[in-house]
């Protein structure tokens, strides 16, 4: 204790008049605050107390066997201006009932007297464990108990008794403890978002802190401690000076009073007094999260333990359990496992070599439900490069996948943050974090608000053809709050800037930016102009500029209302901004000319392969490495392997790719094949099989030119018999030309000779794909966890006026190992020839389209085509 405070308590020994002007001479003094005018506090008031249980001792003759012990938060040293005094007058239970009562009396009526608010008890040591043990808040506020004056050996040993207590029933107080704490979080929901938020009772405040404590003396999980006491620090701080602003006990920090309350801690405004709450509150959440998930692991473990024994026989730590009990390492992704619920970096992981693996691992526990481990999150923060700029095709990937992931998002976004990832990832993030909206409809802070409208928009995906460019608008639309000005403007700049640092091309990023900038136009449109009046929905179709654009925006500008909170969106409100739609939609058409795509062209080596796969009947395939600066088929200079076929003088070559500049993002797989049923099917059946993800494909027919098939047929003819797995074809014939960007979902990619061999096995029915899908698929349902996302189901519509010459059918889909499989098969079922197809793999989300025709050659009927689209998405349902 300091001169000046032992100056300011020579008075306040016994009369209550003294400790009241010391009192008030430590609270008004400027110079001290905090933590050391919490423990001067304290220490004040032991002194107080002290001396009144000494005086009221010796008037009823008790010289020995009652101690005066403070519990809770007194008992951490924690008095704020107007906190509660919580007392324990301790006895032996020698003394006579009625001398103990006066000596309470002694001690309570003073502090009454003070107006000073007073949580007492008078209890022996057994009455005091008892008491613990049926109520668990009077056991936690125990486990702070600290002496303050009599018999310090009677304080000593209760002290020492709860805490043992406490550890031999933590196992079942710690789920009582963790079932009052979600039910304050209902009661009073969370402190991080909160506008007028209760600093001590919502998810994120004091009680949690005390919570955290609690844990750790329990000796079963202690809580992360980086960060841990500021956070509680600067809580204790705000309530400290809201209790001398306000002059009342209490701890919820109401909108009149935070200007007050910053001004008191020599803060800017409210709202930097209300990003640091929000800081330490997340730090608190965050911190708790992470405690009670190791609670849980250790609880299942001790549970698991006496079964385990049993099953082999009382062996103790010998035999087989030992793998069991180190737990199961599944893996989810490339350096990424699952343990024991977790999601944590393999061993060979080396995340100095790998910068994209923080973004794989996020997306990976994301797309499997399951939370990244402390320790994983904690090396990547450590360990992890930055990543090259213009980022990786990987990484950009890897963030979609993430955003696309829906709920389960937040929690893995939370645990990036936490230690600082998501900053490093994303610079711009750090003016949004944590800032509060004064606007009672949002329910969120910025950034939470742009994760959770990313969550909403996953939910969205099938009705947009862009789901990446509409998960990426959603993280960025509100980037701009964090400047001056009308943050639409402002963020169009910063998702420019984004969006070119992530590695979208440039039409990406001016889609991104015109989304970002209108992404308030269409509701405010809706609902503040007259529709009817042809300029309104003019100028939303200049803004937006395109239907792709528009389509996007739609989804957009609902799940940005939807993460706003229920106030922002409405049936009324959809309906109004479906309306805009509708018409905005009109004047785009009609502003555009018909399809004025040119007819791919077919280059060099792919007429040599259709040439090859006519010659030969059979499937012709061939394997370059794909960089992003090159167009599919333009791979020359970069060749990895070689072509496969039939003949006898194809050579497979395999390599480990060309001295590129251009970084590789994949495999080019292009295969040619004649023209016949179960083409697509069998050929994307055996990619799923050989365990390749496609992110891209397209399958369309080329015909070679009728003089070259003759002079063909007469080669052969003069070769002796045609092969018999060559269909009959007249002059002129069709050949399947599909192309592929495919990677490794693990290891190595499959030979393509392997390749050829099974897809001639599923060309001619003696591979039964569907049943080896079914098994793996079988065996991934024991693994439950791994299926933790709840995707919205899969659309399938048909594209009205996309073709003269075709019907279009589009699946929008959870990409899954055998989607394509299913749907090609789905098609074929139906009854339907697929002239085209256009693969692509956005994130976790599949899109694509399906140029189908009758037997004829001619677009389907619309009602059959509506029939088509129901059997295909009725197939994917199933």
């Amino acid at each position: 204790m300091t001169e000046s405070v032992e100056a300011k308590t020579e008075t306040a020994d016994s009369v209550p008049g003294g400790y009241a002007a010391a009192r008030l001479r430590l609270l008004q003094e400027e110079s001290r605050s905090g933590p050391p005018r919490r423990a001067a506090l304290a220490e004040l008031t032991d002194q107080w107390l002290a001396a009144l249980l000494a005086g009221g001792a010796e008037t009823a003759g008790l010289t020995q066997g009652v101690a005066l012990v403070a519990v809770g938060g007194y008992g951490r040293g924690e008095l704020s201006p107007r906190s509660d005094l919580d007392v324990l007058l301790l006895h032996d239970g020698s003394a006579d009932a009625s001398a103990i009562a006066a000596l309470a009396d002694h001690v309570w009526y003073p502090v009454w007297d003070m107006g000073l608010a007073l949580d007492h008890s008078v209890r022996t040591p057994d009455q005091a464990r008892k008491t613990a043990g049926e109520d668990l808040k009077a056991q936690l506020g125990l486990l702070d108990a600290r002496h303050i004056a009599g018999d310090a050996a009677l304080s000593a040993g209760l002290r020492t008794a709860v805490l043992a207590d406490w550890r031999a029933q933590a196992p079942k107080r710690l789920p009582e403890l963790r079932e009052l704490g979600q039910d304050r979080a209902r009661r009073h929901g969370e402190l991080q978002f909160l506008l007028e938020p209760d600093l001590k009772e919502a998810r994120g405040g004091l009680r949690d802190a005390t919570a955290l404590r609690a844990i750790a003396a329990s000796w079963l999980a202690d809580a992360p401690r980086e960060g841990l006491a500021e956070a509680r620090r600067r809580l204790l701080d705000v309530r400290d000076a809201l209790h001398l602003t306000t002059g009342r006990a209490t701890d919820r920090l109401a909108l009149q009073e935070q200007d007050q309350v910053a001004a008191e801690l020599g803060l800017l405004d409210a709202d930097t007094l209300l990003r640091q709450v929000y800081e330490s509150a997340r730090t608190m959440s965050y911190a708790s999260d992470v405690t009670w998930r190791e609670v849980e692991r250790v609880l299942r473990a001790r549970s698991a333990r006496p079964r385990l024994r049993g099953l082999l026989g009382g062996r103790g730590r010998g035999g087989s359990g030992g793998a069991d009990a180190a737990g199961e390492r599944s893996p989810l992704a490339e350096g990424v496992v699952e343990q024991d619920g977790e999601v944590v970096l393999a061993r060979a992981a080396r995340p100095e070599r790998d910068p994209v693996l923080p973004l794989r691992a996020a997306a990976a526990a994301a797309q499997a439900g399951l939370p990244l481990s402390l320790h994983a999150v904690r090396r990547l923060a450590a360990a992890a490069q930055p990543l090259p700029v213009p980022w990786p095709p990987e990484a950009r990937e890897q963030l979609v996948t993430l955003l696309g992931a829906g709920e389960s998002t937040v929690g893995v976004w939370e645990a990036l943050e936490a230690e600082g990832l998501i900053t490093r990832l994303l610079p711009d993030w750090e003016r949004v974090r944590c800032r509060p909206q004064r606007n009672a409809v949002h329910r969120w802070t910025v950034d939470r608000h742009l994760v959770e409208t990313a969550v909403r928009a996953s939910a969205l995906s099938r009705r947009v053809g862009r789901p990446d460019l509409l998960l990426v608008a959603a993280l960025l639309h509100d980037i701009g709050k964090g400047w001056p000005g009308d943050h639409s403007v402002a963020g169009e700049t910063i998702a420019r800037d984004v969006a070119s640092r992530i590695g979208f091309d440039r039409a990406d990023v001016a889609v991104l930016a015109t989304l970002v900038r209108h992404h308030l136009l269409l509701v405010e449109t809706a609902t503040r102009r007259d529709l009817d009046d042809p300029a309104t929905v003019r100028s939303v179709a200049e803004a937006v500029g395109s239907t792709a654009t528009l389509e996007l925006l739609h989804a957009l500008t609902e799940a940005d209302a939807l993460a706003t909170g229920p106030a922002a969106w409405s049936a009324w409100r959809g309906s109004l901004v479906a309306d805009l739609v509708k018409r905005v939609t009109a004047v785009l058409a009609g502003e555009s000319a018909a399809d004025s795509s040119a007819p791919q062209q077919t280059t060099a080596e792919q007429e040599r392969l259709a040439i090859e796969a006519w010659r030969t009947g059979g499937p012709v395939l061939a394997l370059h490495a794909r960089s992003e600066a090159l167009p599919p088929g333009e791979a020359a200079g970069i060749r990895t392997g070689g072509a496969a076929s039939g003949a006898p003088d194809a050579a497979v070559a395999e390599g480990h790719g060309a001295e590129s500049g251009a970084e590789s993002i994949g495999v080019e797989l292009l295969i040619a094949v004649a023209d016949q049923p179960g083409v697509l099917p069998a050929a994307a059946g055996v990619l799923a099989l050989h365990r390749l993800t496609v992110r891209a494909a397209d399958l369309r027919a080329i015909e070679l030119p009728g003089e070259l098939a003759g002079e063909l047929a007469g080669e052969l003819s003069g070769a002796g018999a045609p092969d018999s797995r060559r269909p009959a074809l007249e002059p002129g014939p069709g050949v399947l030309l599909l192309s592929w960007r495919v990677a490794a979902e693990y290891g190595s990619l499959p030979q393509a000779a392997r390749l050829r061999k099974d897809l001639l096995r599923a060309l001619d029915g003696s591979l039964d794909i569907a049943a080896r899908l079914a098994e793996r698929e079988a065996a991934y349902r024991k693994y439950p966890r791994r299926r933790g996302v709840h995707a919205p189901p899969p659309r399938v519509t048909v594209a009205s006026g996309s073709s003269q010459l075709a019907t279009v059918i589009e699946v929008r889909a959870q990409d899954a190992p055998g989607l394509l499989h299913r749907i090609g098969r789905a098609l074929e079922d139906a009854g339907v020839t697929v002239r085209s197809a256009h693969v692509s793999t956005l994130g976790a989300n599949a899109v694509d389209a399906f140029y189908v025709t009758d037997a004829s050659g001619a677009p389907l009927q619309p009602m059959r085509a509506a029939q088509v689209a129901k059997e295909v998405e009725r197939a994917l349902s199933a």
